[in-house]
């Protein structure tokens, strides 16, 4: 029982004046609720209904502060069980009930920064899509986004470990041109140790922190529990969403990547609710404000991670939306690639097993890939002059492709 709100609020209604909720909840720092309970409380009930102690009097007014975080019952009853209450659990869950005091929101004012001031970064986790035939992928998107132009930078992945997350953030600020001063987080563990919350500052992983200072940017972590605070990525999450419309609609998990980096470019030219403008015209302002991007070394540092590809039941690997051959053995398998001079390496086990050169051309087969293919039973070639033959007319057709 508050006895100071409650002598407040006589003095009030002898004088015929109702009282102002919010300020009396301020100056006694409760909630306006618990003021208004108080004002609406016949005094002549409390009599009735209390005509004997409870064990449970000494640990009203906590419970009702616990109850506005908001905490459960449950929670608030093994708290005060630590600070001497002796009753039943089922009094304390009744009495919470009592109060009926919802979650308070909290009014949200639209937040936004200036040009190349900041950035967001969060993932839309394990996300399971199926293709056409069937292979289930279970895949994480990487996502980022600027707050002055709403311009997105989005990356499917496989993992959320910490060289993942280095690797798609240098990605993203090469996508950019520049860097952000400032990067807003949640407390994900690859970025803090410690998280933030209303008693403490978050502590920043010491390893993240040398790659935010390698690559210029300040880390600011929101508090645990808050998702209005980072809302332009927690809305981009949301969009990703969308994705799940090509389920057994892909081929492999190359070509997924492909729909994910289609898919970002659509939403970088779509005109945001919020600007009414697309994040690609307002970037057009808000580049200019970016720091300068990192020397070619310290990127590249981060860039530690292979790139791989599973080789398609076509004895193909997939890149940049193009066909590239293998051995058939090889099917099914997980290589590893690197591209320099327009030349494509493929390599299994660390061994070098194919080069190509890179063309905008839809497939790319060696004679001797395509021989091997044509070589097994599934294929009803009678002799290698025939199977010869129909690798000339084939591969005519695809140069035309």
């Amino acid at each position: 029982m508050r006895k100071d709100i409650k002598e407040a609020i006589a003095i009030l209604k002898k004088q015929g004046i109702k009282p102002n909720y919010t300020a009396l909840g301020k100056r006694y720092g409760c909630d306006y609720r618990t003021v208004k309970r108080y004002y609406e409380q016949d005094p002549d009930d409390e009599k009735v209904k209390r005509k004997r102690p409870s064990k449970l009097d000494p640990y009203r007014q906590m419970i009702e502060e616990k109850a506005m975080i908001p905490a459960t019952a449950k929670s608030i009853y093994e708290f005060i069980k630590k600070q001497g209450y002796e009753g039943k659990y089922t009094i304390v869950k009744d009495y919470c009930k009592s109060l009926k005091i919802e979650k308070q929101k909290a009014v949200t004012i639209r937040y936004e920064t200036f040009p190349g001031l900041q950035g967001q970064v969060d993932w839309k986790e394990s996300m399971r899509l199926i293709s056409k035939h069937g292979e289930v992928f279970e895949i994480n998107v990487f996502l980022m986004i600027l707050g002055y132009s709403r311009y997105k930078y989005i990356e499917l992945t496989l993992n959320r470990n910490q060289d993942t997350l280095f690797q798609a953030m240098v990605n993203g600020f090469r996508y950019y041109g520049g860097v952000p001063k400032e990067i807003l987080f949640d407390n994900m563990k690859t970025v803090v140790d410690h998280s933030r919350s209303a008693y403490g500052q978050a502590v920043i992983n010491s390893r993240f922190y040398e790659f935010s200072k390698d690559m210029g940017f300040e880390v600011i972590a929101c508090r645990a529990f808050r998702p209005e605070t980072k809302g332009k990525v927690e809305n981009l999450a949301k969009s990703i969403e969308r994705l799940r419309v090509y389920n057994h609609e892909f081929e492999c998990l190359e070509e997924l990547d492909e729909i994910v980096r289609e898919f970002n470019e659509e939403l970088n030219h779509t005109i945001s609710q919020a600007t009414k403008e697309t994040p690609q015209s307002r970037f057009q302002k808000e580049k200019e404000y970016l720091n300068s991007l990192p020397n070619k070394d310290i990127l590249e540092s981060f860039n530690t991670l292979p790139v791989t590809r599973k080789v398609s039941k076509e004895s193909m690997i997939v890149y940049n939306k193009s066909k590239y051959s293998v051995s058939p053995k090889y099917v099914g398998k997980t290589v590893e690639i690197s591209v320099e001079s327009q030349i494509l390496r493929i390599y299994y086990n660390k061994e070098l097993i194919k080069t190509h050169e890179i063309s905008h051309k839809a497939y790319h087969y060696h004679r001797e890939d395509m021989a091997q293919i044509l070589k097994l039973e599934v294929f009803p070639f009678k002799s290698d002059t025939e199977i010869e033959r129909y690798i000339d007319q084939s591969l005519a057709i695809y140069d035309q492709l």
